[in-house]
């Protein structure tokens, strides 16, 4: 009997000490975003949150200075993997930081990609992230009952080369379906203000009377405004339809300066992006795409993405 309670005692002890630990255990996640702007920080603090509720998750975080940053996220990348992290959240710069990327997979670091997708790294655990595709498609679909045969537009790109943001211009063309319009100017705006603004002036200065401009984010969008304001044209001459549906823009639709924007829910990438890489560490399965959501947002339902 003695024999009996001394082997169960043992095994209580055993369970005192691995069960707590066990259940105390953390598991530490880079979580990497683009640049300073509203869209990331609102992923950036949903991602803060979930982590906050979540006791088992030490979050460390990192953003890079502009949407052109590749060095400075792949320092960060390099940054994580030196802190031991056991997963990784990213909203890629661009495919030039995979190379990083295969860094943190060969010491044995779960990488789970956020807004967009690096479509030819096959390393990758999971995609979080809009179907931008998507999404400008539904701007394409929307601009299409406004737009007339032969009418101009112009496009304000991202960055070219960067799928996520090829996909929204490819999309929005798609979207047009049968509907015949020219585009007459399409510049590069680094999905910045400043570069919105110049390339909305250079389109609008070399084509009087343009139809509309689409802009493939939201902060190029704003700029537009501004050109357009400062080239006499008044509001309801010109469509100006952007993507992202900040929260300036949605300002901006209710005032009548912009027409429409394709909202995306960075919230929500956020939070079920360090929930994906979690999963992930733990040997759970995940999906392979997680698809967050688009909408088209316009004067009749902007109040509603206040």
């Amino acid at each position: 009997m003695r024999r009996c309670l001394s082997v169960l005692g043992v095994l209580a002890l055993a369970l005192a000490i691995t069960g707590p630990a066990l259940a105390a255990d953390q598991v530490k996640i880079g979580f990497i975003t683009k640049f300073p702007v509203d869209f990331y920080f609102t992923l950036e603090n949903a991602a803060k949150k979930y982590a906050a509720a979540h006791p088992d998750i030490e979050l460390i975080t990192g953003q890079g200075q502009s949407a052109t940053d590749v060095e400075g996220q792949i320092a960060l990348i390099e940054s994580m993997i030196s802190k031991g992290v056991q997963g990784i959240a990213i909203t890629p710069v661009d495919p030039s930081v995979a190379s990083a990327l295969d860094k943190a997979v060969d010491a044995g670091i779960k990488v789970v990609l956020i807004d967009n997708d690096i479509p030819k790294w096959t390393r990758k655990t999971a995609v979080v992230a809009t179907d931008n595709y998507k999404g400008g498609t539904l701007a394409g679909q929307w601009l299409r009952t406004k737009l007339k045969d032969g009418d101009k537009i112009g496009i304000l790109e991202g960055v070219p080369g960067v799928p996520a943001l090829d996909d929204r211009v490819k999309g929005m063309m798609d979207g047009l379906g049968d509907r015949k319009v020219q585009v007459v100017g399409k510049v590069a705006t680094n999905c910045t203000r400043e570069l919105g603004v110049s390339g909305a002036e250079d389109i609008l200065t070399a084509n009087p009377g343009i139809a509309g401009i689409y802009a493939a984010c939201g902060p190029p969008a704003l700029g537009a405004i501004q050109s357009i304001e400062n080239a006499k044209i008044a509001p309801d001459a010109i469509l100006l339809v952007g993507f992202d549906a900040l929260p300036e823009e949605v300002k901006e639709i209710i005032a009548g300066r912009e027409d429409g924007s394709v909202a995306q829910f960075p919230a929500k990438m956020g939070e079920l992006g360090v929930e994906t890489v979690l999963n992930a560490v733990r040997g759970e399965k995940v999906d392979a795409n997680v698809d967050t959501g688009t909408a088209m947002v316009t004067q009749e339902n902007a109040k509603d993405f206040q």
